[in-house]
């Protein structure tokens, strides 16, 4: 199979993705967040087919994208009106909800729950692609499963040339990390997964939150999840990620101290000056969290190599966007945290 790349500003290139996810095809599709392996949500062989191309566990739930908020009733039942607030707020946008699943939904795709997660993407050219195509998307992350998210189409053409039949070319994911998830089947709202729309945003219109366990820890890995990147380790390289917390200054001495040939140093750009021995990357600003979450994707694609031996990363504290590089960057280190501050 070749593996074509459309420019999204083709005026015919959301008709073709169309047809190919219609005809039972995968479409890597852009987002604002990162780019999905994208089929019909509705179609078991076409959902089997992410599965198999990515190396996904099959106990790990998609995420259905759809064109609007009006398309929930299509596929979910049981709608709190709270669901209806948040995609006025953040539709479209990077927020996912999970709510009950109607009969319709395969469940290759809800991972055999009874719920669905479902979210409208803030890209133009792939909500056109929904409605052309007439079924929602079923779509996690571009990448080969475990590895960093894809946030270019040259980095899914990395990891699925071949494999895939087309790859839709929407330029650098805006957000940079996977969307925010919130549970809406409980009693209170429940953070599954931090992203672009914040804990804090999310307070603001449900006027109550609660924070799973998967957000903050490693969970047991024979635990049921309702949905994407709560149970495996993500978005890792290969070579060994240790976060190393603390002030600067302590956090470079204790990374000094250890370094040896071979490891890589992941910082913020105020701090390269203080590892100009140490071979550093930089993500971001520590003081522009955005740019952290649009950055930490493909400097963990650029650490991805065998020849590394370990990573000593530096994570942002705090809340807002910097709440989900932290997830993200946690997840990487299987929760791996060192404090610098510790160490005499």
């Amino acid at each position: 199979m070749q593996t074509q790349i459309l420019s999204a500003n083709k005026a015919d290139t959301a008709a073709t993705a169309a047809q190919i996810i219609k005809d039972g095809g995968l479409v890597a599709i852009p987002t604002e967040t990162v780019y999905g392996l994208g089929a019909d949500g509705l179609n078991e062989a076409a959902v089997a087919k992410i599965f198999a191309v990515k190396g996904r566990p099959q106990d790990n739930p998609l995420i259905l994208h759809v064109a609007g908020a009006e398309e929930i009733e299509k596929f979910c039942h049981d709608i709190p009106a709270s669901a209806y607030a948040l995609a006025d707020a953040f539709w479209p946008g990077p927020l996912t909800m999970v709510l009950p699943a109607r009969d319709t939904v395969p469940k290759c795709t809800t991972a055999g729950l009874p719920t669905v997660a479902v979210r409208c993407p803030d890209c133009d050219v792939t909500r056109q692609i929904i409605r052309l195509a007439g079924v929602p998307i079923a779509a996690p992350s571009a990448n080969i499963s475990g590895k960093p998210s894809t946030t270019t189409a040259q980095h899914v053409l990395h990891d699925h040339d071949g494999k895939i039949e087309l790859i839709v070319d929407g330029g650098p994911c805006r957000v940079g990390v996977e969307s925010t998830i919130v549970d809406l089947t409980e009693e209170r709202p429940r953070l599954l997964r931090p992203g672009g729309i914040t804990p804090e945003q999310l307070i603001a219109v449900l006027g109550d939150l609660v924070v799973d366990k998967a957000v903050t820890a490693q969970i047991d890995k024979d635990a049921v999840v309702k949905a994407p990147g709560m149970k495996y380790k993500h978005y890792a390289p290969q070579s060994e990620v240790i976060i190393v917390a603390g002030s600067r200054e302590k956090a470079a001495a204790y990374i000094h101290r250890h370094f040896q040939p071979g490891d890589r140093v992941l910082c913020f750009e105020e701090e390269l000056p203080l590892y100009t021995n140490c071979n550093p990357l930089s993500y971001g600003k520590e003081s522009d969290a955005s740019t952290l979450s649009a950055g930490l994707f493909a400097a963990l694609r650029k650490l991805d190599d065998p020849g590394i031996s370990k990573v000593y990363a530096r994570c942002p504290e705090g809340g807002g966007v910097a709440y989900a590089v932290q997830n993200r960057l946690k997840k990487a280190a299987g929760f791996r945290i060192i404090n610098g501050e510790d160490e005499l």
